[in-house]
């Protein structure tokens, strides 16, 4: 009897929950797919539809906001207003730290969620950039210094980069059994890494050995060990066919050899490639390329051709069994980050909007600029500083550059520490003597004059910036605001122009009174991406159209001191993309004799040089000596650049060059003219103050090298593969390329880095020197901290399998960054992976394990000469 009133009561408290719940996807204690059967059989096939794009429509019935799966995280959340900005990825691959660079992706979404929870209960919806799903990390290899989206990565290395794209996924996901904190994207699937310019057209071909052991591996461990939840595929072709709609890649090793379950989202507006004849052409239409992509298992497009799959349906070229294959995905995406249950149901949705910018994230910004140093040369230990020194000279174009330091995709920081204000402020005792002396490509020198704008009689400081949601300039602008600091817009990757500003047929009126400080020409330079007319005093001094609009362009015009002029910009938006920028400026060769003699009386000369983001980057509009499309055409310092290092040189005094770059440079040619090399790569927020603290010695710089440094570009291109139709940079085939099959010696090599400290490595010993294909291998290295200060060491294993002419002449298996006292010793025990003697096999189409001899190398870099060895033999 009792038994029997206890079913009925849990039965009616069963019903009376489910009564709280509208429909059975609404309640979140059902299970997610009985939840995913009801919701698809609630959705008509046109809010399917709209649902299946990055810019999710609404279904009001269902009460279903809208939402917008594109977001950004690449090195803290980006394009969304204040944010925590750590250094670029490419500098946290530098740190080589797995522990502190899951910590640092934990924060960032903690910073993301708490965005969501602030955006989405002041609107019940979210755009772009507001969501919870981030297109992050880029886990492509870094296989030429060319490529300008390379400081989006973690380097050249398959494994590095697994192990590091696997922190930040979980970091990015969280750890509740329940909910995910926040999507995470593995991108771009697979063979793809430039060049730029041709990416919407390129074809590319690699060996099945190159693509398994190379370009592959890094995939396979996000979807496997890190369980990511969006895999986002590339623009280019693979085999012929584009990535979004490729048999190999997406139906048989994504969902057949990995069982992938989760969502594949397009690059944004890939599937257009398809069926324009001047990229892939490789597709007559939309609806026949939407219907090939989602056949595929392309399940979200970034973009609008999804919008033609009812025009598919009609043309029997997919069926509805067939959108609800990729609609089961999207849904389990929604049910997984909690965004269709009740808000007191999902923990994260607590996180406080006060942990965005926190002192605690701020903190970790300057330990990651720290870590991601590389002290790569050190000459008569010229480094640190004393701390008494008197005086010391900063020369550079990235020595006061704040924009520099953010990097690409990156967030706004409420907080910039240069180059130039962290010796500053580290050195308060010193006279500090700063001369830009160079832009970083320009070999003329420039004054930048918008600081005497007003952006209206009597006004204050800057431009007056108008945006219209129209071509014509009519009706009330969008948005209107002051530019105190420069006129730089772009929407490229989706950003937006300004809050309420559309994405497409904009335009824009940019005024201001200048007043000029002197008589002679001022230039004004406009650079746009469409049409744009400029105005001085009303008379029309430049207007451009076409292709001419892509390349900056030069207007002097000759003004006396003292006087006003009315200067106004408009721009018209004809294609997707809006690029805008506009600068007033005086123009003057460099003089390299006046600089050096201003600094010649410094106890050190800091040069603070390198590259730019405004130079590499994705897909860009650059007119420079040596840059294409946001790649490199050299990979040597920009000439101007040199000359100067060159003539500091002439001084006498120390040189100290302070590195800031998303990628390798040749730098052979320079060496002589430096004491001490420094990369800071892009830094972050804090990556001044950092690099202040290296050079005073307050902190010990023990950053790796993830990519190699090649003395030249004939050095990597000599090396190449001549078995492949591409030449170059197009050439995707690993032979002669980074550490892995590099023969010749490099400038600096993958996994340098010099310390105050110094260590020395005892014999290693394994657990055992023979074992089954199927066992992992424990080797246990003695490192000794023989110097005076603690410091840090990052010790490395690599594996060789000899006697086979086709595999890497090393390959790195294990790493751990550790801290080691002075005069301590340290018996560091690390894994390998019985993955690590998997290669590729014709018969198998797969990675397996090769038994033989292999030797064991460990040491504190990848080069040869710092390298122990122990054999194994694999049974």
């Amino acid at each position: 009897m009792n038994k029997v009133l206890v079913t009925i009561s849990l039965v009616f408290c069963a019903f009376s929950f489910a009564q709280k719940y509208k429909y059975p996807f609404r309640n979140p204690n059902l299970p997610v797919e009985q939840r995913i059967e009801n919701l698809l059989g609630l959705l008509t096939v046109d809010e399917k539809i709209g649902m299946m794009m990055d810019n999710s429509k609404a279904v009001p019935h269902l009460e279903i906001p809208a939402y917008g799966w594109w977001n950004e995280a690449l090195h803290g959340v980006a394009r969304a207003g204040t944010a925590t900005v750590f250094p670029q990825a490419i500098g946290m691959a530098a740190t080589w730290d797995v522990p502190e660079h899951l910590k640092t992706f934990e924060m960032i979404s903690d910073e993301a969620r708490a965005k969501y929870n602030k955006s989405f209960a002041e609107a019940s919806k979210t755009g772009r950039y507001e969501g919870l799903t981030f297109w992050t990390p880029n886990i492509n290899i870094f296989r030429d210094p060319r490529w300008g989206r390379g400081q989006e990565t973690y380097g050249e290395d398959p494994f590095l980069t697994s192990v590091l794209g696997v922190a930040a996924v979980k970091g990015l996901q969280g750890n509740d059994p329940k909910y995910f904190k926040t999507h995470a994207c593995a991108k771009h699937f697979a063979v793809h890494s430039g060049p730029e310019w041709n990416r919407h057209s390129y074809n590319a071909e690699v060996s099945k050995r190159d693509l398994y052991e190379t370009y592959l591996p890094a995939f396979k461990a996000l979807v496997l060990e890190g369980n990511v939840r969006e895999v986002m595929c590339a623009y280019n072709a693979f085999d012929g066919q584009p990535c979004c709609a490729n048999n190999t890649l997406l139906t048989e090793i994504l969902r057949g050899k990995w069982q992938y379950d989760g969502m594949v989202v397009s690059d944004c507006w890939a599937l257009a490639d398809f069926y324009q004849k001047k990229y892939h052409g490789t597709h007559p239409d939309e609806k026949s390329t939407a219907a090939d992509a989602l056949k595929h298992s392309t399940d979200l497009e970034c973009g609008d051709t999804y919008n033609n799959l009812q025009k598919s349906l009609a043309s029997g070229l997919i069926t509805e069994k067939d959108i609800n294959i990729s609609m089961r995905r999207i849904l389990k995406g929604w049910f997984e980050l909690g965004m269709l249950d009740p808000k007191s149901s999902v923990h994260w949705n607590q996180i406080p909007y006060s942990v965005v910018d926190s002192d605690e994230h701020k903190k970790q910004a300057l330990k990651m600029a720290q870590k991601s140093i590389v002290l790569m040369k050190n000459e008569k230990n010229i480094l640190p500083f004393n701390k008494n020194i008197k005086k010391i000279a900063v020369v550079g174009p990235n020595a006061d550059d704040e924009i520099m330091q953010l990097g690409n995709y990156n967030g706004t920081p409420s907080s910039i520490v240069t180059i130039l204000e962290g010796i500053k402020t580290k050195f308060p005792n010193a006279e500090i003597i700063y001369e830009k002396g160079t832009e970083v490509a320009d070999p003329s020198s420039r004054t930048s004059l918008y600081q005497n704008f007003l952006c209206q009689k009597n006004g204050e400081k800057g431009m007056k910036v108008e945006f219209f949601n129209n071509n014509e300039f009519k009706g009330n602008p969008a948005n209107i605001s002051v530019n105190k600091t420069g006129i730089t817009y772009n929407s490229f990757g989706g950003t937006q122009l300004a809050p309420g500003v559309a994405r497409e047929n904009t335009s824009a009126k940019i005024s201001g009174i200048f007043k000029s400080s002197f008589t002679g020409e001022v230039i004004f330079s406009a650079s746009t991406s469409d049409v744009y007319t400029l105005f001085v005093d009303g008379k029309e001094i430049a207007n451009r159209k076409g292709p001419d609009a892509r390349h900056p362009s030069e207007f002097p015009v000759k003004m006396e001191k003292g006087k006003e002029y009315q200067i106004e910009l408009r721009h018209t938006q004809k294609g997707k993309y809006v690029s805008i920028s506009f600068e007033a400026y005086r123009k003057d060769p460099v003089n390299f004799a006046s600089v050096k003699e201003k600094v010649k009386s410094a106890d050190v000369i800091v040069f603070a040089g390198g590259l730019s983001p405004s130079l590499e980057g994705e897909d860009m509009l650059v007119n420079a000596e040596g840059f294409k499309g946001g790649d490199k055409t050299s990979i040597e310092l920009p000439k101007v650049q040199r000359e100067l290092l060159a003539e500091l040189r002439k001084t006498g005094k120390p040189v100290v060059f302070v590195l800031c770059t998303g990628s390798s440079l040749g730098l052979e040619q320079d060496e002589k003219n430096y004491d001490a090399l420094l990369n800071a790569w892009y830094g972050g927020q804090s990556g001044g103050t950092a690099v202040a603290d290296v050079l005073a010695g307050d902190y010990n710089p023990s950053g790796r090298l993830p990519v190699t440094f090649y003395k030249n570009l004939e050095q990597l291109d000599n090396a190449l593969s001549k078995t492949s139709k591409h030449q170059g940079f197009e050439n995707y085939d690993m032979q002669g390329r980074t550490y892995r099959y590099m023969k010749e010696k490099p400038l600096y090599t993958f996994g340098h880095g010099l310390s105050y400290s110094k260590f020395t490595y005892g014999d290693a010993k394994l657990n055992k020197n023979s074992i089954n294909a199927d066992e992992n291998i424990t080797i246990t290295v003695p490192v000794t901290n023989t110097s005076e200060r603690d410091g840090e060491e990052v010790v490395q294993v690599y594996v060789k399998r000899n006697n086979d002419a086709l595999a890497p002449v090393k390959t790195l298996r294990a790493f751990e960054r550790v801290l080691i006292k002075s005069k301590e010793t340290k018996n560091i025990q690390l894994t390998v992976s019985k993955d690590s003697f998997k290669f590729y096999d014709e018969k198998a189409d797969d990675l397996v394990s090769k038994p033989g001899n292999y030797t064991i190398f460990y040491g504190g870099t990848s080069a040869d000469s710092g390298l122990k060895s122990i054999e194994l033999n694999i049974r």
